[in-house]
């Protein structure tokens, strides 16, 4: 497997575009995006676990029961949640995008992203629809650009991988800077991939990953209405259709992760006001859900995280977020050291204090890739969670972000 060019234009088949439509007031930023398969594909989604879903996702889920998709539409600037019309304005997307294409409107899956609770007007999405559709073609970067709302930076990548001999390709964009908490946050991820793979097979690798990817994110602890991931895969690899478990299944999952996890770190390091991406290992866990439980801990304390804000090495705020994890754990055994690219320095061994530099930890904790390292010396368990460090400006950003 390796990485490669092109995001979600990169599997055969699959072409995008992203345009301003009008439903933000910025005309320079992007808010309506598609990716269009040109064939049928197997499809499958996961959701938020908030009660207050978004309008979009209703729809969706409704529309994929069959386990098929042709495109995806997308808008920034407005959740469409909370509307009384919601599930008619995310209907309507689907119909006037499904006429522009010629294909079913139940082939569509349709998503929202930005501020919750706000009337969304279809009459800039109607007028767009022919635009964007005319433009479709090679634009990944457009599409990535459609999606976004507080973000600071595209998130795209895409690898190529052989199942049964053919040569067969995954590509992903996100958004997702706030609102970011395990178990889906405030992100949209869409993959595309030409590998064949039936819907119960997809749906189920989906599933599995997104346990040690998206739910292994935290940005601000705040689980939002609209999360949704969702893949699609064509079949235009013309690899023999995966349809049970073995070696094409797992490397399919491996692809799938690949996407994922990047995903996942690109999120992360772009969350509100941050300055900082943290990845937190686990290692010696009891078990695999003990170790996610301290590492997503860790990286939702909000002492912690202001901690690496200001590169303050102060290690007893990890020991205080293992303690109530809820995980089983024998604190007496616990190490805990810090890493980046200038180096590694232990700050904690069974779950004492050891002598280090402040001046040395300092160095290492102003890089903005920080990796906090802890071993739970119980066992096998293992996991990883991302998250960044609280800042100003994630207060500055939240606190006007309506108005």
């Amino acid at each position: 497997m390796k990485n490669i060019t092109g995001g979600i234009c990169a599997a055969k088949g699959f072409t995008a575009n992203g345009i301003h439509c009008g439903i933000r007031k910025n005309k320079t930023k992007r808010d309506l995006a598609l990716i269009y398969s040109e064939v049928p594909a197997s499809a499958a989604a996961v959701y938020t676990t908030n009660l207050v879903k978004g309008a979009p996702l209703t729809v969706t889920k409704d529309n994929i029961s069959n386990g098929i998709a042709q495109a995806v539409i997308c808008n920034s600037g407005n959740a469409n949640t909370c509307n009384a019309n919601g599930i008619e304005i995310a209907t309507q997307m689907c119909e006037l995008l499904g006429k522009e294409l010629g294909m079913p409107a139940n082939n569509v899956i349709v998503a929202s992203t930005g501020v919750i609770g706000q009337p969304l007007d279809i009459t800039p999405i109607a007028n767009g629809i022919p635009a964007l559709v005319a433009g479709l073609g090679d634009n990944s970067g457009y599409a990535a650009e459609g999606i976004m709302t507080t973000d600071v930076k595209v998130k795209e990548i895409a690898v190529e991988f052989e199942i049964g001999g053919e040569v067969c390709r995954m590509g992903g964009i996100a958004k997702g800077s706030g609102m970011i908490h395990p178990n889906m946050a405030t992100m949209l991820v869409f993959v595309t991939t030409d590998c064949a793979i039936s819907p119960a097979m997809l749906s189920e690798a989906l599933s599995e990953d997104v346990k040690t990817s998206f739910n292994m994110i935290s940005v601000d602890g705040d689980t939002s209405t609209n999360d949704m991931v969702s893949v699609m895969a064509n079949g235009l690899a013309g690899n023999k259709t995966i349809t049970e478990k073995g070696e094409d299944f797992d490397k399919f999952c491996e692809a799938l992760h690949a996407v994922t996890s990047y995903l996942c770190r690109m999120i992360a390091a772009d969350g509100e006001g941050a300055s900082k991406l943290l990845e937190c290992t686990v290692k010696g866990a009891k078990d695999t859900d003990n170790a996610r439980k301290v590492a997503k801990s860790v990286v939702c304390s909000s002492l912690f995280k202001a901690a690496m804000f200001g590169a303050d090495a102060n290690w007893g705020r990890v020991l205080c977020a293992v303690g109530y994890s809820g995980a089983d754990v024998d604190i007496n055994k616990v190490d805990v050291a810090f890493e980046s690219e200038k180096g590694i320095i232990d700050v904690c061994h069974n779950g004492s204090g050891v002598a280090f530099s402040e001046e040395k930890a300092k160095e290492i904790l102003l890089c903005d890739e920080i990796h906090i390292l802890i071993g739970l010396g119980d066992g096998d368990g293992e996991a990883v969670a991302w998250g960044c460090d609280l800042t100003y400006d994630y207060v500055k950003i939240n606190g006007d972000y309506r108005t």
